[in-house]
């Protein structure tokens, strides 16, 4: 009799096994989803599709062709892009619509070329200036700078560095800056989808994500009113 009782008192109660069982799971699951993230973020440049040296050169050439008309920057990138990549390989929003962004401080407008699950593309800036906060950013973000300067610092640095047109300010994963469209400034911006998350400091959607998934829903077409018209793009 006393061994038995020795042996019912060595057995863990079944809601005691349950909840053992229950955490083992929940850290496989865990484990599994990290290691398919490492993975996933390991290959990401499969899934991208826009060259970064033709966007550098496109950037430059519209520079070229349209010195201090930022209207013709614009329009010569977008037809230039759609005679390199065509609407069969990648959907191009051709139907300029241009958008006010508040992010970090630091207000623009934006017209979205491009968004997709992996990327997108677009136009920033303002003819005003803006200052603000870049915020953490999860993929690499390229700032090719077509009219006016950005200027830029990190924490440690005491002196800004400045990015002029035909410019491009790299943005690393993981780098937080303080930055500012010096009077008026336009860029040609490139940087994978998931770098519109890092607005998740916010505590709630910014208009530049509520935008893209807009986008994405509506297959680049998008149905969000314009708020800025494209004359006002000087």
């Amino acid at each position: 009799m006393a061994s038995n009782k020795k042996k019912a008192e060595a057995t863990p109660p079944p809601s005691s096994r349950n909840k053992v069982s229950t955490w083992i799971k929940r850290v496989g699951i865990l484990a599994i989803l990290v290691v398919a993230c490492a993975w996933l973020d390991s290959i990401r440049e499969r899934f991208y599709v826009f060259d970064l040296d033709l966007l550098r050169e496109v950037s430059t050439s519209a520079i070229a062709a349209s010195p201090n008309d930022t209207r013709g920057m614009v329009d010569f990138i977008v037809a230039n892009l759609t005679d390199t990549y065509g609407s069969s390989n990648v959907r191009l929003n051709l139907k300029e619509e241009w958008v006010f962004n508040n992010a970090g401080g630091a207000m623009g407008a934006m017209y979205i070329i491009h968004a997709s699950i992996t990327e997108y593309l677009i136009i920033f800036g303002t003819p005003l200036g803006t200052e603000g906060h870049t915020g953490l950013h999860t993929a690499d973000d390229y700032f090719h700078i077509l009219h006016g300067e950005q200027w830029v610092f990190e924490p440690g640095q005491l002196e800004k560095v400045v990015y002029g047109p035909g410019s491009v300010n790299l943005m690393p994963r993981g780098v937080a800056r303080q930055y500012k469209m010096h009077e008026g400034c336009w860029a040609l911006e490139l940087d994978s989808i998931d770098a519109a998350l890092r607005h998740a400091r916010y505590f709630d959607l910014d208009s530049r994500f509520a935008y893209f998934i807009s986008h994405i829903q509506n297959h680049g077409q998008g149905n969000v009113a314009e708020s800025v018209q494209p004359e006002d793009i000087v």
